[in-house]
């Protein structure tokens, strides 16, 4: 189940909102963990057993950690068990079948056998989520859980449980204990979820199809290459950020404030701005709990290099077991590197318009990397993008002409535009649009949903 789909908008949401504002203030926190776990068991039953594994042996952790702080080596011991208790679930599921077959084609043998399971659904979020919560207790930036139900409802927290915000504790500790819920936070929580709704359904949704069609093309132009890795990075951010949009506006609905995800991230000047912008929550998290525990930029510049490496190599194939996202990976970290050695005083003296294009010539590259998953297929688009298909045929000039609306409305929605000129309205003016606005859209939104059949969310498979 996913937000972007009728069941989940008139028949679970509706149903959980009712249920959970008509319990007593005590219990709350029980019924978020009963109706997150349906959410989660709706797609896949059996994998509630990992996540009930996943509760009880991080609470323990947690507990271990409180009752040994006196004693440093034991405590983290144990924070050191829940880490390899939480990778080696995630490397088990996510990444298994991947060295597999590897090994086995490096070896020419069956030495490890390809189990083909599924991934359990947001298990790259829960796992990071969950030793963020011991590595937390460790530092004291949070206090122990000793509420069990209470870090459940952490952990399996419907809203951001299958494809992020990742939901570091210490910003939600005090939250699960007591949070404000009131009329103004629901209604902002309602235009919230619309905001993504709308991002998803009618923005995301729109582009998507032109990238496919670029991706399928047999005989792919420059022009034709170009246009699709446009399209693909207007639907992944629109995809990806409305998601975002749309957990924060139910958090909101259940009293919780997250943290942003994503800050415009196509108005950027550089790459390192971009990564400022982009999935703040997975920089963020990586930046505190792997970046500077190896010392960050506070070491000799060799071990600096090396922390950007291992940092920007994890931050790949956290995404997917694939070669192609070991090199985009990769392809940042040098990006970051280089800007940050060489290019950052040269980048300065440029005009800022210069400076932008720079930075989505090397964005639009790196998502070639990104979704293209066959090494093949890979090396021919970027073959097609360098004019190894020639350059430009009558079928890209249909498709420019085609999508050009649906593009320029993507452009602009992807900066902070039309939120300026909103804020230049006038309170009442605001008060009015509001409401009309938001139902506008939310029907809007249903009549897409109940009309197309093409309603993929890229960031499901993470």
């Amino acid at each position: 189940m996913i937000f972007s789909s009728l069941p989940f908008l008139f028949f679970y949401l509706m149903a959980v909102l009712a249920v959970y504002k008509l319990s007593p203030l005590k219990l709350r926190n029980l019924i978020l963990l009963l109706v997150s776990l349906f959410f989660y068991g709706w797609g896949e039953p059996v994998y509630i057993l990992i996540m009930f594994l996943s509760i009880a042996v991080d609470y323990i952790h947690g507990m271990l950690v409180e009752r040994w702080r006196a004693d440093d080596r034991k405590a983290r011991r144990a924070v050191m068990s829940s880490v390899i208790f939480n990778l080696g679930i995630l490397v088990f599921f996510k990444y298994w079948d991947f060295i597999a077959g590897n090994v086995n084609a490096l070896t020419g043998t069956a030495l490890l056998p390809v189990l083909g399971l599924p991934l359990p659904i947001g298990i790259s979020f829960y796992t990071f989520q969950t030793m963020s919560y011991t590595i937390d207790v460790y530092r004291q930036d949070a206090p122990v859980q000793k509420n069990l139900v209470s870090f459940g409802a952490y952990v399996t927290l419907f809203p951001q449980l299958i494809a992020g915000p990742i939901v570091r504790y210490k910003s939600v500790a005090d939250q699960l204990e007591g949070r404000r819920e009131d009329l103004e936070k629901f209604v902002s929580g309602i235009r919230r979820f619309t905001v993504g709704a709308a991002k998803k359904v009618l923005l995301a949704n729109a582009i998507g199809q032109l990238w496919e069609q670029s991706l399928a093309s047999e005989s792919l132009t420059a022009v034709g290459a170009w246009l699709g890795l446009a399209a693909y990075a207007f639907q992944i951010y629109f995809d990806f950020s409305g998601y975002s949009d749309m957990a924060i506006g139910l958090g909101r609905m259940l009293g919780f404030e997250f943290l942003e995800n994503f800050n415009y991230p196509y108005i950027s000047k550089s790459v390192v701005e971009f990564w400022k912008r982009w999935h703040i929550s997975l920089t963020t998290w990586f930046r505190e709990y792997v970046y500077f525990p190896l010392g960050g930029n506070r070491v000799p510049k060799w071990k600096w290099i090396r922390n950007i490496l291992i940092v920007w190599t994890l931050t790949g194939i956290w995404h997917g077991a694939g070669w192609n996202f070991l090199l985009w990976g990769l392809y940042y970290g040098a990006w970051m590197l280089a800007e940050r050695l060489f290019l950052e005083k040269w980048l300065e003296k440029l005009p800022g318009a210069v400076r932008h294009v720079y930075t989505m010539g090397i964005v639009l590259v790196g998502w070639a990397l990104f979704a293209v998953e066959d090494m093949g297929r890979l090396g021919a688009y970027f073959g097609s993008l360098f004019g190894g298909g020639g350059w430009f045929r009558p079928v890209d000039g249909y498709r420019l002409r085609t999508y050009l609306p649906t593009l320029v409305i993507l452009a602009i929605s992807s900066t902070p535009l039309m939120g300026k000129l909103w804020n230049r309205l006038g309170e009442r003016t605001q008060a009015l649009l509001q409401p009309l606005l938001v139902l506008g859209a939310l029907i809007l939104c249903t009549a897409s949903l109940v009309d197309a059949g093409y309603n993929p969310f890229l960031y499901f498979r993470f």
